[in-house]
């Protein structure tokens, strides 16, 4: 018997990798599913999810209202950061936060949650789509006054001659004692009930496996940890595959829904999404 192919899409990052490890080793497998991985940039799945290319996809959070005639939220796999999180560097040392009005800041894409949040940080500047990994650079050049930076860039701009002006993860708890939502994973509304139900469970023992054989599923991260070194690696995955990443709980759930009430009520999402697991 012949099994049904998911295909399944997330980013190129060791969060993502370790994540998903289990189920692109066969780790954990399914005796109906088979499944076809494919990485590509975040703010990309973003963009196409709205076309409804892949089964199940990373997004951020950001990009949920836009695509949730076609995507169920998962009740698992989201990445969270409980007190950090995306942040703003400038090569000025004397900029802070309340300085970043008006500005030009590079930024990683407009789908991207690190940008809804900076906006309802800070409404007014003048956003430049910069590839996250060239973000630095930008900031370095001088062609922007201050990055936007996710994924790795969050442990490692301290090696470059930048400082911290705003760590939104940070602002976020401090403001709210919540969780910041970043990134979770949808899947089509068109599979069955059972289906969703199925491929929730099998994510699920993906990380569960991940977190239970941690070194194993370290080194194979390790590939896509863009130089790191393996204990910054080991601390970047440890803040984005956690409890959380198993199951939302109710101060993640919490998270998501006050991410898209302050949003909508700001007019940076054209709606209130029904948010539904």
């Amino acid at each position: 018997m012949s099994k049904q192919e998911i295909t399944i899409a997330h980013s190129p990052d060791s969060d993502d990798a370790f994540m998903f490890y289990a189920l692109a080793t066969s780790k954990v497998t399914s005796p109906t599913l088979s499944f076809q991985h494919t990485l590509k940039d975040i703010e990309k799945l973003n963009q196409e999810a709205h076309e409804g290319v892949w089964d199940l996809t990373a997004i951020s959070f950001h990009a949920y209202p836009y695509i949730a005639d076609k995507y169920c939220l998962m009740p698992c796999g989201g990445s969270l950061g409980d007190g950090y999180g995306p942040m703003v560097v400038s090569q000025r040392s004397s900029m802070q936060a309340s300085d970043l009005r008006g500005k030009k800041i590079a930024v990683p894409g407009l789908l991207t949650t690190a940008y809804l949040v900076l906006k309802i940080y800070e409404p007014d500047f003048k956003p430049v789509v910069v590839p996250f990994d060239k973000i630095l650079d930008a900031v370095q050049e001088g062609s922007v006054d201050a990055g936007l930076l996710i994924h790795e860039g969050q442990l490692t701009y301290r090696r470059q001659a930048v400082h911290c002006v705003l760590d939104m993860g940070k602002w976020w708890k401090e403001k709210f004692s919540l969780p910041l939502p970043l990134g979770g994973n949808g899947i089509r509304r068109t599979f069955s009930p059972e289906l969703r139900a199925e491929m929730a469970r099998l994510l699920h023992d993906s990380v569960q496996y991940a977190l239970d054989h941690r070194q194993e599923a370290l080194a194979y991260a390790m590939q896509f940890a863009r130089d790191l070194e393996t204990e910054l690696a080991d601390r970047f995955v440890g803040m984005y595959v956690n409890s959380y990443t198993l199951k939302y709980g109710d101060d993640g759930k919490k998270g998501i829904e006050k991410l898209f009430d302050l949003a909508f009520e700001r007019g940076l999402i054209p709606n209130r999404p029904a948010v539904e697991y």
